[in-house]
């Protein structure tokens, strides 16, 4: 079941999405896609970060 939600947004933000969006692309597909590149520059980010200040070992193989 989708469920419809208001985001309130500033009206330089709605223009900033107006300009992201592709032709027939809906906002939520947007959303979607912003998700998911946000979620894989943080995983991205935190791997350096753990290579940064991790100490490792290596395996005995």
């Amino acid at each position: 079941m989708e469920a419809n939600k208001r985001i309130p947004v500033t009206e330089s933000v709605w223009m900033d999405l107006c300009s992201l969006k592709r032709a027939g692309q809906t906002y939520s597909q947007l959303l979607e896609e912003m998700i998911e590149e946000r979620k894989k520059a943080k995983l991205f980010h935190d791997m350096e970060e753990i290579e940064e200040k991790g100490e490792f070992v290596e395996f005995p193989w």
